[in-house]
């Protein structure tokens, strides 16, 4: 531990509040003691890690805290040794859910410019193989933007990076909303080819006659209104990667020319008699089951077996049991820094609500909410009052009756109601209303709502014509 390092941790004991907005930034779980065991401080890693609220373990033994099984088996926090040395070992611990997690503990003594012990410092980062080779920007669990612990998910880390290093084709597969894009960009980070192009193209945002020229280029004349020469985006993602989401809306006859460039990567541009040699790699996704379409006739069978060389399945977030909690942790922690908001958790009922529905968005929908959430939070915890109202009349969860309700705080919360919204409310009337909220708060300044909102101001005016706020 550096001397500046330690200067700074021993600022902490004299102003705690020096310390505690850096601490949150890292990825790994801190926890500062003083010299006795109490917990002073600990950050936003260790609260996701463990469970525990920072607002409710202030003052209590660590050992009441971490609930790791090294407090009775050598740890000299707990045998409170006046003079000891760093240490770092292998450890269990009791999760949120009972479970136990195995983890990697640091234990460092802080002392003062006399050598006399002032206080403890704990890291705590999950063991295993996922944080080999885990994008550090992505915290404890996770690759890249990808976040989760499931067994499901641990499966598609584990494959990811050795895929990544592969030119063979990849197909996604997984509902709306489960973080196919994400995949596939990481797996392009991941790749030889991070340097050069990563190159999206929605298959079903585009008419099928624009498709063409959008995918495979023209040359200029090749039809009414082509004034000039189109390099396409397979051109574009030369020496990268050309990820084809929704694949299951190409047209037929541009699977005949997806599945020619598959076998010999050459090009044909619209109206050209030159072909162009792409060095690119393909990775597509889907929600829709393409055997299915196979056998209806909308699909070709021979472009499956060929994009199917590498599947990687994305389960729905109602599948994925612990992920929830990481995953709410996850983004209240990045939309609390966005928009410099001091909250520190949720309250019992909001997460007995956000574990009892059923997410038919996914990921994205549980980072919307959390987001809307943390925009008109107006407190030190998300309450019922700070969530979307449609979640309060979704039916329950099958998979909620698996995680029951935290257990009562001895000097219980007054509850309050959420907001009262007649009719079924979509995640588009949620956004709108956002919107229309921003701008009262900003009196009507664009660029103050949308600093409100996190937005930038051209994010702000499309909304605001999609929604037809005038």
């Amino acid at each position: 531990m550096s001397e500046a390092v330690r200067k700074r941790l021993r600022d902490f004991f004299s102003q705690p509040g020096t310390l505690s907005g850096l601490l949150d930034e890292l990825p790994i779980g801190v926890a500062v003691l003083n010299k006795h065991g109490a917990i002073m401080h600990v950050n936003g890693a260790y609260e996701s890690l463990t469970g525990v609220d920072r607002n409710k373990v202030m003052g209590m033994s660590c050992l009441h805290t971490l609930r790791c099984d090294f407090c009775t088996k050598g740890c000299p926090v707990y045998l409170k040794s006046p003079h000891f040395q760093i240490q770092q070992v292998d450890a269990d611990i009791i999760n949120r859910e009972r479970r136990r997690l195995p983890i990697k503990l640091t234990v460092a003594p802080v002392t003062d410019e006399k050598g006399e012990q002032v206080g403890v410092v704990e890291t705590v980062t999950a063991a295993g193989a996922l944080n080999d080779y885990a994008d550090p920007e992505a915290g404890p669990y996770g690759f890249g933007t990808l976040v989760g612990r499931s067994p499901q998910m641990a499966k598609v880390f584990r494959m990811v990076p050795s895929v990544a290093q592969t030119d063979s084709s990849v197909l996604i597969t997984g509902e709306t909303g489960t973080g196919k894009d994400a995949l596939a960009e990481q797996m392009h980070r991941a790749s030889d080819r991070a340097d050069a192009p990563f190159v999206k193209v929605n298959c079903g945002a585009l008419p099928d006659t624009l498709l063409e020229s959008e995918l495979f280029g023209h040359a200029k004349g090749a039809f009414t209104g082509a004034d000039q020469n189109k390099p396409g985006r397979f051109r574009l993602a030369h020496g990268g990667t050309l990820f084809l989401t929704e694949i299951g809306d190409l047209p037929l006859n541009l699977q005949v020319k997806l599945l020619s460039f598959l076998d010999d990567k050459i090009i044909h541009p619209l109206g050209s008699n030159k072909e162009f040699h792409a060095d690119v790699r393909v990775i597509v996704a889907t929600h829709r089951n393409l055997e299915e379409m196979v056998a209806e006739g909308k699909f070709r069978q021979d472009l499956l077996y060929r994009l199917n060389v590498i599947r990687l399945h994305l389960p729905p977030l109602r599948e994925r049991g612990e992920d929830i909690f990481l995953l709410q942790d996850h983004f209240l922690q990045e939309f609390r820094t966005r928009f410099n908001k001091r909250i520190d958790g949720f309250s019992d009922e909001a997460l007995v609500l956000l574990r009892s529905y059923d997410y038919p968005g996914n990921v994205r929908e549980l980072r919307n909410i959390i987001e809307y959430a943390v925009n008109f939070c107006d407190d030190t915890h998300i309450d019922l009052r700070h969530l979307p109202a449609y979640l309060g009349r979704a039916p329950l969860s099958p998979q909620s009756a698996a995680y029951p309700a935290p257990p009562a705080p001895a000097h219980p919360e007054p509850v309050r109601k959420a907001v009262p919204v007649s009719g079924t409310e979509s995640w588009e009337d949620v956004e709108r209303r956002m919107i229309l909220d921003a701008l009262v708060k900003s009196r009507g300044r664009k660029q103050a709502a949308a600093n409100l909102l996190g937005w930038g101001r051209s994010t702000l005016w499309r909304k605001m014509k999609l929604y037809k706020i005038e």
